[in-house]
């Protein structure tokens, strides 16, 4: 499978990165950045140390600093530290980022690769909304868009009503969802269901002794996290989840809806069930146990 991450690495992206280079039945063709978890900036700079990290050689293409319309951006320091790797502070600048932005890059791959590409967005969905402006063929050129974000059928994390990613551009996820491709959503309603606990962490770090350790390492600022906010022993594998989707689906029990954003007022980033659009399918049930053992077993096989 040919596949390009949207991402905002942050902590949980840098898990999902590790298994998809672990992973036999991926190609990791590229990696594009957004704002997020950290300023873009350094969304592209951890993107590159990861590559490099993991031996790959593939292109970076970075992508927007901002939501649709805004201007600036406060990263989730609180979640993912001042760097986006927890308690690790001092990430080297390898390379450079691609000569195209993010959303130029998905549609020359996209028409590149017609109907093979996939393309998992587990940050806010600001680069698939321009990859779509940009040329409207891009969601009929690509075989499948998978998304990390929403909280359908069960509440948000980063307000009652909105999950992290759809709430920080509820405007382009709005937009995607309008005239979506062939789309699976992965979101609270399993991520949460797939908890990785410090004793995980631990028994990959002894088998992965540099990007296991290295994983571990990071891991131990965003557990603390939830522990402190949400009272868990584990954290989601949020994006490994929905980059494990890309691969078995047959994990995964579904529903097929139309969906909306509330893209103003209160409510803003809440993600609606709708009849009127045309259907995504919305992950409801997943093999949490099974997600958890394959991660493990995958990352565990990296040096």
């Amino acid at each position: 499978m040919k596949l390009i991450i949207d991402t905002d690495p942050g902590i949980d992206d840098a898990m999902a990165i590790a298994y998809a280079a672990a992973a036999p039945e991926i190609d990791l063709i590229g990696l594009t950045t957004v704002f997020g978890n950290t300023h873009v900036h350094q969304s592209s700079r951890n993107a590159r140390f990861l590559l490099d990290k993991l031996g790959l050689e593939a292109p970076v293409a970075e992508g927007a600093a901002f939501a649709l319309g805004e201007t600036s951006h406060a990263p989730s320091e609180h979640v993912h530290g001042p760097e986006g790797f927890g308690d690790i502070t001092e990430i080297p600048q390898i390379g450079a980022n691609h000569r195209l932005s993010a959303a130029e890059f998905l549609v020359e791959m996209a028409r590149q690769h017609k109907g093979e590409l996939v393309v998992c967005a587990v940050g806010p969905l600001t680069n698939i909304a321009e990859a779509i402006r940009l040329d409207p063929s891009f969601a009929c050129n690509i075989q499948r868009l998978v998304i990390m974000g929403g909280a359908v059928y069960c509440p948000g994390n980063i307000t009652e009503h909105a999950e992290a990613n759809i709430y920080h551009d509820a405007s382009a996820a709005d937009a995607v969802f309008a005239a979506p491709p062939d789309t699976v959503l992965v979101g609270l309603d399993v991520t949460l269901k797939t908890l990785y606990e410090t004793a995980d962490f631990e028994a990959l770090a002894a088998r992965s002794l540099d990007m296991g350790g290295f994983l571990r390492d990071i891991s131990r600022f965003y557990l603390k996290f939830y522990k402190e906010v949400g009272g868990l022993e584990g954290c989601g594998l949020h994006d490994s989840t929905a980059v494990i989707a890309c691969t078995h689906e047959p994990m995964f029990e579904t529903v097929e809806t139309g969906l909306q954003v509330i893209v103003e007022g209160p409510q803003i980033g809440a993600t609606r069930p709708v009849t009127s659009r045309p259907p995504v399918r919305v992950c409801r049930d997943v093999n949490g146990a099974g997600v958890v053992s394959l991660f493990t077993e995958r990352v565990a096989s990296l040096p």
